[in-house]
């Protein structure tokens, strides 16, 4: 006996495209915020709905009264804070860009892209060449690429001083790097705002702690007044690094297979510690 009629099928095909139109625009959503500090909001959001959910089931009444109350007000909440990322998404709409692949970059490994960086550190850090380089990684800084001047090229290490070269039009801002690939240059960052920071330190040094802090991106320091060359991440900042110190660092953390946090901080700890010492 044939329990499936026509209308049955039918039902059961539009169901299963009404799902994979969610489900693409969903995946198509997370592809967009992936790239921005919107990641780790969310990811505060389903800690508030697991603690919803775990006062509902065991009916704790003064939690869940508690979480009834930021969810009714959340809606705003969460309108204000992901302002940005709606904004791009109707930006990408409008341009017919939000089904559109992204294509991949092919380039270098990673050892030829730190040997480029250094090469060009090296070479400002003779000449006194003030240079901010930023190194994008699980935390996007879409935003800050967006404030800069797109390139998404190749590094390269004549690029890299071009850039940077004083009274070129590109030279105030931040140089950010995500991936293989080179994003784009004169990127504003947010200036840090902790009271401890050592005075001798100018804007671009506030400006490399300051993404650190709001982020997990590296943040590598040329200063044009001493030639010093720094690394910074969260929050933290190690000046006048040696060499053999950087690129050992830079390979440990962008790398696939980078250390824990524990062992960055205390990475940090000791070479502020010899630099006192």
């Amino acid at each position: 006996m044939n329990y499936f009629t026509d209308s049955t099928w039918q039902d059961w095909i539009k169901d299963i495209i009404d799902v994979g139109i969610v489900a693409f625009i969903i995946y198509k959503m997370m592809e967009l915020v992936r790239g921005t500090r919107a990641v780790q909001l969310l990811k505060g959001i389903l800690v508030l709905v697991a603690t919803w959910a775990i006062s509902t089931w065991f009916d704790l009444y003064t939690l869940k009264w508690l979480m009834n109350q930021m969810f009714t007000f959340g809606i705003v909440t969460v309108l204000i804070i992901f302002q940005p990322e709606l904004r791009r998404v109707l930006e990408q709409l409008g341009r017919g860009k939000l089904f559109s692949r992204s294509s991949s970059f092919e380039g270098t490994g990673l050892s030829e892209q730190i040997d480029e960086i250094i090469r060009a550190v090296r070479f400002m850090s003779k000449r006194k060449v003030g240079a901010l380089i930023v190194f994008e990684r699980k935390t996007g800084v879409t935003e800050m690429i967006e404030s800069g001047i797109a390139l998404e090229s190749k590094i390269s290490s004549e690029l890299l001083i071009n850039i940077f070269t004083p009274n070129s039009p590109l030279h105030d801002g931040a140089v950010i790097i995500r991936g293989n690939q080179l994003m784009a240059a004169g990127c504003y960052l947010p200036l840090s705002e902790n009271p401890f920071i050592s005075k001798e330190l100018g804007t671009r040094h506030r400006a490399a702690i300051g993404v650190s802090e709001v982020s997990d991106a590296i943040s590598l320091i040329v200063s044009e007044e001493t030639g010093q060359i720094s690394l910074s991440m969260n929050g933290l900042i190690v000046r006048d690094i040696n060499e053999e110190s950087l690129i050992s660092k830079l390979h440990e953390e962008l790398s696939p297979d980078k250390e824990s946090n524990k062992k960055e901080f205390n990475w940090f700890k000791r070479k502020k510690e010899e630099k006192h010492g």
